[in-house]
């Protein structure tokens, strides 16, 4: 575990939003869901808790998404589409943050990543791991240069 949890500048796809903000436990909570809402979206989060995000720039060009129970709360700037982070249903105490928004990070830096069931809820009493499986990413090697 990361005792000095990692800050991050991020911004959207137009460069409208920008942020700053210190993962609670580095990339160790990268994850993905297979609600229906996540599995649309396809996006590799990150953990930050609520207090960890800090606005540089336009925090009022961000528009909230909201479904089912209407606990999680997904923004995305109002400019260009892209998602940077959502309140967690799971645990409302934290956000998920869109890797693809972080400097210099891309969901392709990860070679392994795991998928929460967000069909089978915990909030919805659900039991088991919450893991559904692993997604894999495999680069293809370059082929040699003569």
């Amino acid at each position: 575990m990361n005792e000095h949890p990692q800050t991050h500048d991020a911004a959207c796809h137009c460069g409208a939003v920008r942020f700053r903000v210190r993962l609670s436990r580095g990339f160790e909570t990268a994850r993905r869901c297979s609600c229906s809402y996540c599995r649309m979206r396809g996006a590799v989060a990150v953990s930050a808790l609520l207090g960890d995000i800090e606005f540089l720039q336009g925090e009022e060009n961000l528009t909230l998404y909201q479904f089912n129970t209407g606990t999680a709360k997904h923004y995305f700037c109002r400019t260009c589409g892209i998602y940077t982070h959502h309140q967690r249903r799971s645990n409302p105490s934290e956000y998920g943050i869109n890797v693809a928004c972080l400097a210099g990070v891309s969901p392709f830096d990860f070679a392994e990543v795991p998928v929460m069931d967000g069909v089978n809820h915990p909030s919805d009493g659900r039991r088991g791991s919450g893991l559904l499986g692993v997604l894999r990413f495999v680069p293809e090697t370059e082929p040699a240069r003569d």
